[in-house]
């Protein structure tokens, strides 16, 4: 095991101890997810939890996130499990990739599969295309419109675009990993998909990448995109109610975790 993993199990096990909860499922969620990374990139931990039953039944609103300070590399924030249920219902796109992400620090109990094998069924097409097409749109517009551009947030355009076109193509939840869509989406014989790989590896090895002139070949493709999945948007569709199904998974998860018959008027 990593020393970074093992870091991450033990905050994940002070906060088990300190908040009163139990961590149903935790992962990764930033670069290091993505398969860009920099040297001294950031330990981005999202993780739902549960908390006793009691703690539902009040009729008060009560915080339904834990955050902690970013420190020692380590950003670590997780969703009570009601709340990351109500998200899911709506196709929540950051949600759906920590259910897939390939960095998994702990999965101890059923809640995430259940919702792995539901997500075909709520998933939204429309939802999960304007999510990414809006994040491509206003990085675009805070990071790619002058003459003189960041170059690692070229990534952070070129993903929710790709990401956008996976579902034009396959109607499914996009990978989390760039590699993956650059391979499977952008022509390998083209020059977009050479400079991207040279992009890719110079973030990977730790080089600034600080400013530098614009590419070419990427704004052409980037405006050809936003105006293309733009109107597509539009004519997409959301996917089905899934409350009831939700309702029974919440319910069945606490009984889960505090081993406790819960017994629910419909």
């Amino acid at each position: 095991m990593s020393p970074y993993k093992s870091l991450i199990l033990h905050e994940l096990a002070k906060i088990e101890q300190e908040e009163n909860v139990q961590i149903l499922f935790a992962c990764e969620s930033g670069s290091r997810a993505w398969g860009f990374p920099s040297l001294d990139s950031d330990y981005d931990v999202r993780f739902v939890y549960v908390r006793p039953v009691e703690w539902y039944l009040s009729i008060d609103d009560r915080r339904d996130v834990i955050e902690r300070p970013i420190h020692n590399m380590l950003d670590i924030n997780g969703w009570d499990l009601r709340k990351a249920l109500q998200l899911f219902r709506k196709s929540n796109p950051p949600l759906l990739e920590w259910l897939q992400s390939p960095i998994s620090y702990m999965e101890t109990y059923s809640i995430a599969e259940q919702l792995r094998s539901l997500s075909s069924f709520t998933y939204s097409p429309k939802s999960c295309m304007y999510h990414y097409l809006n994040m491509a749109k206003g990085n675009e517009r805070d990071y790619l419109r002058e003459e003189q551009v960041r170059v690692k947030k070229y990534f952070y355009v070129l993903r929710p675009i790709l990401a956008c076109e996976w579902l034009r193509k396959y109607d499914s939840t996009p990978p989390m990993e760039f590699a993956k869509l650059v391979e499977t989406l952008i022509p390998q014989d083209s020059e977009l998909y050479q400079v991207i790989l040279e992009l890719l590896a110079r973030k990977r090895e730790g080089e600034e990448l600080d400013v530098e002139p614009r590419i070419p070949v990427i704004h052409t493709y980037v405006q050809e995109k936003l105006s293309h999945l733009e109107s597509l948007a539009a004519s997409l569709t959301h996917g089905r109610d899934a409350t009831e199904e939700l309702n029974t998974l919440f319910r069945s998860a606490l009984h889960e975790v505090w081993s406790t018959p819960i017994r629910w008027n419909k």
